[in-house]
This record gives C-alpha cells, structure tokens and sequence, in this order.
C-alpha cells in the first residue's frame, strides 16, 4: 500500500493559507501543519515515489530509506516545537518563512536527484534569509544580505559540479559517490554541501547571521540548514577523510571561540560549528558505527541546540539584550527559562542521562573503531571546551552572577511549553537511547553500541568534573567583555573592501573617463554618422525608387494618352518606329 505524501508539502502549500487566518484559528492551523506532516513521515513506507521524467532527466521527490527517515522524523518534529515557541508572533510573512524553509529541507532529505537538490536547497536559503531580515535592525539587514550572498556562492559550487557531474557520468542521480571515482566535479559538490554545513574555513557566515536573526527565527536555522548539510553529507560522501579532519578541527574551533565571545547567541552559533562537526568528522570516518553517530548526534542537536537558542531567545526577548556582560541575577525572574536552559547545556555537554551523552559518544567510538586516536582525542578534548562555555559560563554569567538590575517576567506560555516539551524530549532519549537508535540507518551496528558501559561512564565524569573545576579557578579570566573577536572572515572581508577600492579608483575612473570621451567625441562622431546615414536613405535610396517609381507613373500616363483607339494611329506610331529603328541600325 502506497501511504507516501510528501511531508514539505505540508509546510509549502500551507504557508499560502497563513495570511488569510487570523487569530486562534491561525494558531490551530499553525500546529496542525506540522502535525500532519510527522503523521506522514511515521506512516510511510520505504521505497521511491514521485518518480517522473522531465526534459529527459530522471526526477524523484520521494526516495524514502532509513537514512531519510531520520532527518524526516526529527525534521517535522522540530518544525511542531518551533512553531509552538513562535505561536505569540503575529507577524504572517515570519510563518510563511519558517514554512517554506522547512519545506525546502523535507524537499532535499527525500530528493533522489540533484535537480530536485538544488532546486530545494536554493528555497531553504532564500527563505532563511527572511528569518534574518525580519528582526528589522540595521545590523540584522547587513548580516541578511552576507548570508544570502555566501549561501549564493555555496549554491553556484553545487550548481557547477552538478553540470560537470552530468557531463561526466549522464547521470543526475543523487547517490553515493565511490571514494576513489570521486574527481573535480564531485568535489565542487562537496564543497557546496560543506558550506551549508559551516565546515572551516567556509564558516563565518554562521556566527555571524544566526545572532542577527528574530528570536523565533534562529530556533529555526539552528536546527535546519547545517543538519541538512549533514544529511547530503552522509548520503554523498561517507568515507571521505578530508571530511573527518575538517570536522575535528571545527570540534575544536568552535569551542575556542565560543568561550571568548560575550554575545549569547553568538556562543551557541559557534558551538554549532563545534557539534556539527561531531557529524562531519563521524561522516568522514565512514563506518557504520560512525554514520550511525552522525545521524543520531544530528537528531539529539537539533534539539537541545534548538532548546538553548529557546533559552537565549527568551532572555533577549524579555530584556532587550543578549550580551553577558549586561547581564546576571535573572534566576531570580526567569527560573522557568534557566531550567530550560540548563537542559539543554547538560544536554550538549553530554551528561549522563541525557540526549548528548547516547549521541556524541557514538562518534567517538566510531574513530576508535577506526583506528583514528588523534580525531579520538581532539573530539574528547572539544567537549571540554563544551561545558566550559555553553554548560557553565553563559548560564552562571546570564542567571548567577552579578545583578545587572534588569526584573523580567518569564516569556510567553507558548515559549515555555515549547521548551519544556523540547527538555523532555532530551531526557527521554538520554535514557531511553533505543528509541533514537531504531531510527538509524544502520540497524546492527546501532544494537551493538552500548553507551552506558562503565568505561564511558567514568571518563565522561571525569571530563565534566575537572572541567568545572577549571571554571571555577578561572572565572575571572572568563568574565565577558565588550569586544569584537575577528574570524576567518576577516579575509573575505578585507578582500572585498580591497576589491571595492580598486573599483572605486581605477575602475569606475575608467568607466568615467570612457563616458566622457564617448560623449564628447564618440556621440558627436555617431551624429554625423547617423546624419549621412539619413540624407543618403532620402536622397539615395528614397530618391531612386521614388523617381523611378513617378518616371513610371508618367510614362504610363503619356502612353495612356496615345492609346485612343483609333486603328490608323496605331499604324502610323509603328510604321514611324520602324524607321527610327532602321535609322538607328543604318546610321551605327
């Protein structure tokens, strides 16, 4: 029995209705779309639907497999969290938005070629980029526009390969891609893929846009563009080791940052550079063991990072900032959000009991597995710089700390039910790991691991117990500052204004310079031209066809004349040719 209907239709023809509902009835239809759409990803069965041939290519909308089905399954059921934390918002167009963008995500998971890839993930970076723009500040307008534009770039390197692919292969089939076949092409795919997820040095762009975004909006692109990327990632290229040591060195980076920064949401933007690349570095590996740790740390991030941008949201939203060093004491005002918030930073840090302890360590094994102590190790270390910052500083600085005298209220309901259906959800997987297990592609490799061994059990202890420690002997060294802390992006950045430098004073001289000239001669020299042009068409060409044409009309109207019908002057006229004519013969 066929029972597949494709989830992003849901959210795609569904954002169109969002305006015409207000009220109540807006807020119902706003659940019951995504609820419908998990529905659907429960009750398919696998197999490839939607499969049609168009202009010759070979397209397919619906291939559904246990790698899909995951990020379908965690996909729809964020879209509903999301949404419950968004309800308050009146705003349609951020609805629609946040619709299409996730319609764009289901498109890519289920596309079985990369026609339909590409065509999903140009509308997830257009629709995103409303989620920035939306918030209505001058920076947020800036950050919108970079974004837009490296997501522009990210999309013609994907573009291209596909074009050299097709030419290569004649094929646009969206499959996975042999190692040792893999040419210039396949990597131009990759890179574009390894943009979205902010693979270094590709990375700025999300550190950069994500704090710029609305409140509701960044809960959105926390959970959707770098996991998407992680989901093609492990579709295309699993076993690819440049994969693995740029995840590791993100692990890494991303921690290093995130514990300099005084921004809040600006701390958990680069821990999602620092968790992504868990799932880039476990994709890279290659083994069942470490795809298996990709995929489940994909699942268990989108919702603790989602529950910690909630967190963070609902401090900007309620006191106007997120910068650390303007706030503390709001354990006092907000102690529903802190235990939110603190669920989800025990959550990524990988605690015991909760979603990120059965997900990350995956991953590690998975390079042990593989023989892989190095990436072992940093991956290891990288969760120390986890806790450091997300699980201990942005929360004692934002809550604890010194008052900053700010009184807030808790956020709205909607926002407190999302978050703590969301922290739920972290629990129940934290000690219900099976359920999140039977999801994964591979499903041997998945009931063999066992993260609850004693080994695992008494390193992680030992990792958060002496990471805490470290905090608490340089807490002062880590209060947050008012400062700027340059990344790679400095470069482009720097490039870019160099480049327009260059423009503004030798090409646009230039560009001046020929204007005047062209105007000063060149215009005049096309004048004459033109007129010559012109008296040459009147007198010349006009002139001729028009004197033939009136030396045609008189002649036709004297010989009209001649013609009286009278026989005897018919004789006369061709006798007196005729005598001009042997004239004429005789006289030559």
């Amino acid at each position: 029995m066929n029972n597949f209907i494709h989830p992003a239709l849901f959210f795609i023809l569904g954002a169109f209705l969002i305006p015409a509902l207000r009220g109540r009835i807006r807020q119902i239809y706003l659940l019951i779309v995504p609820a419908l759409a998990f529905y659907s990803v429960l009750s398919m069965n696998t197999g490839v639907y939607g499969e049609i041939n168009y202009l010759g290519f070979n397209i397919i909308m619906g291939r559904v497999d246990s790698l899909s089905m995951v990020f379908a399954h965690v996909f729809t059921l964020m879209a509903f969290l999301g949404v419950l934390y968004g309800l308050h918002v009146s705003e349609a167009e951020q609805h629609m938005a946040s619709f299409f963008y996730v319609g764009g995500s289901l498109g890519v998971v289920f596309a079985g070629d990369y026609l339909t890839v590409f065509i999903f993930w140009e509308m997830m970076a257009l629709a995103s980029t409303f989620l920035i723009w939306f918030r209505r500040e001058p920076a947020s307008l800036k950050a919108g526009f970079r974004y837009l534009l490296m997501h522009i770039f990210g999309g013609l390197l994907l573009l291209a390969g596909i074009f050299l692919h097709y030419k290569n292969t004649g094929s646009m089939a969206f499959e996975l891609i042999p190692r040792e076949g893999a040419g210039f092409a396949e990597y131009l795919i990759l890179s574009g893929f390894a943009l979205n997820a902010a693979v270094f040095p590709l990375h700025a762009w999300l550190p950069d846009a994500y704090p710029e975004a609305t409140v509701t909006g960044a809960v959105f692109m926390c959970a959707f563009t770098t996991k998407t990327a992680v989901y093609v990632l492990a579709r295309g290229f699993p076993g690819f080791e440049v994969l693995a040591i740029m995840g590791t060195a993100m692990t890494v980076y991303g921690v290093c940052y995130a514990t300099i920064e005084n921004d809040m949401r600006r701390i958990l933007s680069y821990h999602i550079i620092s968790q992504v690349g868990y799932m880039v570095a476990g994709v890279g590996i290659g083994t069942e063991l470490a795809v298996n740790g990709a995929c489940a740390h994909a699942y268990a991030h989108i919702l603790y990072k989602a529950l910690l941008f909630m967190g963070a949201g609902s401090v900007l939203m309620m006191t106007g900032t997120s910068k650390l060093n303007q706030l503390g004491g709001l354990y006092k005002y907000m102690p529903l959000s802190l235990i939110f918030y603190v669920v989800g930073g025990i959550s990524i840090s990988g605690f015991p009991l909760f979603s990120g302890f059965v997900s990350k360590s995956m991953i590690v094994a998975g390079a042990g597995e593989a023989h892989h102590p190095v990436l072992m190790v940093l991956l290891l270390l990288a969760s120390v710089g986890t806790f450091l910052s997300v699980g201990l500083k942005l929360p004692y600085f934002a809550w604890f700390g010194k008052d900053c005298g700010l009184k807030p209220k808790e956020p709205p309901a909607n926002m407190l039910w999302a978050m703590g259906l969301t922290s739920f959800l972290c629990f129940f997987i934290g000690v219900y790991p099976k359920a999140l297990y039977d999801l994964l592609p591979f499903k041997e490799a998945a009931a063999e691991y066992h993260p609850y061994s004693a080994p695992h059990l008494s390193e992680t202890v030992q990792i958060l117990l002496f990471t805490g420690l470290g905090f608490f002997l340089l807490l002062k060294r880590l209060q947050p500052e008012a400062k700027i802390n340059l990344d790679f992006d400095w470069f482009y950045r720097k490039l870019t204004a160099g480049f327009m430098r260059f423009d503004e004073k030798y090409i646009q001289s230039f560009d001046s310079a020929w204007g005047e000239i062209y105007r000063k001669t060149g215009l005049k020299l096309t004048m004459i031209i033109a007129g010559f042009f012109a008296w040459f068409d009147r007198w010349g060409i006009d002139g001729v066809v028009d004197n033939t044409a009136y030396g045609t009309v008189w002649i036709g109207d004297k010989a009209r004349k001649v013609q009286t019908g009278d026989l005897q002057n018919y004789l006369a006229i061709a006798i007196l040719i005729i005598f001009v004519i042997v004239g004429i013969n005789w006289f030559l």
